[in-house]
């Protein structure tokens, strides 16, 4: 079962995708970055966890936006 935190950051991780597509992590790589900036280390420490959720997610996330139609940001390279 997972706790309150962590369906959260499952949550937001999602809804980034959903909103945001390939540049999600981006995102929430600038979040983290700014939580740093003011020294609060708790909330970068959740913007991470939204970062490693994403870094999971991803083929997944490739594959359904394939299907939907859309182009794939991911490199041939």
């Amino acid at each position: 079962m997972l706790d309150d935190d962590e369906r959260l950051a499952r949550q937001e991780a999602f809804w980034l995708l959903k909103e945001f597509g390939a540049e999600a992590p981006l995102f929430a790589a600038m979040k983290a970055e700014k939580a740093i900036e003011q020294k609060d280390f708790g909330r970068c420490a959740r913007w991470k966890r939204i970062l490693d959720i994403l870094a999971d997610s991803k083929p997944a996330a490739s594959v359904q936006l394939k299907s939907a139609g859309a182009k794939s940001a991911v490199s041939k390279y």
